[in-house]
């Protein structure tokens, strides 16, 4: 399995930002319903809160595509995947036919961060722009 370790971990890298770094361009095109569904979760101002998920999953992603400051893209998605887990999947507080879906993405965005965390622990592998820097 070592042999695999870096292309292994340049896939996870890529499967992972492939669903941050779109997420955050849609959200740029859309601004207005970011700020919208933001509002609707009564968090306070939320042109700021889309502007810093927008800068968090397209600059943090294209970060942890290219392996570069790897170790705090990651831990800033792994952060910002709970947060968003917490005030946007909140199973416990929504109507019960929603609490399966909810409780799913809410689990989702866990493991999804867990995966963030072995990044921020053991870095990009040898196929990213850390490694080519001597990092």
């Amino acid at each position: 399995m070592t042999s695999l370790q870096n292309p292994l971990a340049l896939i996870g890298r890529l499967l992972i930002a492939y669903m941050f770094i779109p997420a955050g361009i849609g959200k740029i095109g859309g601004f207005a319903g970011t700020v919208g569904y933001i509002s609707s979760k009564g968090l306070p101002v939320p042109e700021i809160g889309a502007a810093l998920a927008i800068l968090v999953e397209v600059g943090a992603g294209l970060l942890l595509l290219v392996g570069f400051q790897t170790r705090w893209a990651a831990l800033i998605l792994a952060v910002f995947t709970l947060a968003a887990g917490f005030f946007f999947h909140n199973y416990w507080a929504v109507p019960t036919e929603q609490v399966m879906t909810q409780t799913l993405m809410f689990t989702k965005n866990l493991a999804i961060a867990g995966g963030l965390l072995a990044f921020a622990a053991f870095g990009a592998g040898a196929f990213s722009v850390d490694a080519k820097r001597g990092r």
